[in-house]
């Protein structure tokens, strides 16, 4: 279990704000000359953060500390749940202050006992509060059972389980992001057409909660658009760091289905399947993936991957902890659902996507 900690800083506001430190003290301190629009850009940052010096020095005084526990995958750096982790360790040190304590705890994503050993663990810990991303549809319903039989309050991340008993979610309305997906798919593609749809192994599950529904979302767009009956689906299970075996399904698909124009993945490992692709030299499939990693941009530069749909990770941790700061420190009502936008990037937009700080 790791910690992450920090405090509310003026320069964090300032940051959050577009302004500078000095122009967040002026305001504060209500000294000096500020813009009419820096001091809105500031009141309005402060209004969101629940920030007053006056509840600062109360937090500070109380002896009632907070436990949050963030559960998600394990990942490699560079993977999408590194920019998740990055949002928490911000909001954690943006928190501390107010005597919040983040702990982290990771599952492999791709076995749901790792999971279940990993939601154990974090009731060891008795948390005040735990933000978690479903990856298992079962397995999390059994895990928030427990937390709602001793009032823990949670929140989820990335995808959620609707029947939850949750205080927040944030992430991407997941159904949407895969009908859009199959929107940009078919633009372009001739009648007839034969589609890879790829997904993970995973040990003891069906699929991540996530990728399910933005194949449910991809599948409707199809049914609405009478594609059905015009559309070859070839469903393909790939492995998880098994590069020679993959290439070798993949090879054998091409070998006895030809004519295949697009494929999608429903997941953030669309670099994979155009490093194969490239291995095999069938860079001209359409190609279609999740979430802006390093590698999948790589990709999205050379059009190898056409389109990449984005879903800010970061935001999505950052916020979660932030709401639930203010749901149990001060009681504040927060939004339940909050979809985070569904950004549709292209080689041509990518940069300024990436250069802009929000």
């Amino acid at each position: 279990m790791e910690k992450a900690k920090g405090k509310i800083r003026i320069k964090d506001i300032a940051r959050m704000a577009g302004v500078s430190a000095g122009t967040v003290d002026r305001v504060l301190h209500q000294r000096g000359i500020v813009s009419e629009k820096s001091r809105k850009a500031v009141n309005k940052v402060l209004e969101e953060i629940n920030y007053s010096p006056n509840l600062l020095a109360r937090s500070l005084a109380s002896k009632k500390s907070y436990r949050f526990i963030c559960l998600f995958p394990a990942y490699q750096k560079g993977e999408y749940w590194e920019s998740i982790e990055k949002g928490f360790r911000q909001a954690a040190e943006e928190f501390e202050n107010y005597k919040v304590e983040v702990l982290i705890e990771y599952f492999n994503q791709f076995d749901s006992s790792s999971f279940v050993e990993a939601a154990k663990t974090v009731m060891k810990y008795e948390p005040n509060a735990v933000i978690m991303s479903p990856v298992f549809r079962q397995e999390t319903l059994e895990f928030t059972h427990q937390l709602s039989e001793k009032n823990i309050p949670f929140s989820f991340i990335d995808s959620m389980i609707e029947d939850a008993d949750f205080i927040a979610y944030y992430g991407q309305h997941s159904s949407l992001s895969g009908y859009i997906g199959g929107k940009l798919l078919f633009q372009s593609l001739p009648p007839n057409s034969r589609i890879l749809i790829l997904h993970t192994f995973r040990k003891g599950s069906s699929g991540a909660i996530q990728t399910e529904n933005r194949k449910k979302g991809f599948l409707r767009y199809m049914e609405e658009n009478r594609l059905n009956d015009t559309t070859e689906l070839l469903s393909v299970e790939i492995f998880e760091d098994d590069d020679e075996r993959n290439i070798k399904l993949l090879q054998k698909i091409f070998d006895e289905c030809q004519g295949i124009q697009a494929a999608i993945t429903f997941n953030s490992k669309v670099h994979r399947l155009a490093k194969y692709f490239k291995i095999l030299s069938h860079p001209e499939i359409k190609l279609i993936g999740y979430d802006v990693l390093e590698e999948n941009i790589t990709y999205l530069k050379e059009d190898i991957v056409s389109y990449l749909i984005a879903q800010r990770p970061e935001k999505q941790a950052y916020c979660s902890i932030r709401d639930m700061s203010y749901h149990l420190i001060f009681n504040r009502k927060i939004n339940r659902i909050n979809y985070v936008p569904i950004d549709i990037l292209i080689k041509e937009n990518i940069d300024y996507y990436l250069n802009f700080n929000e």
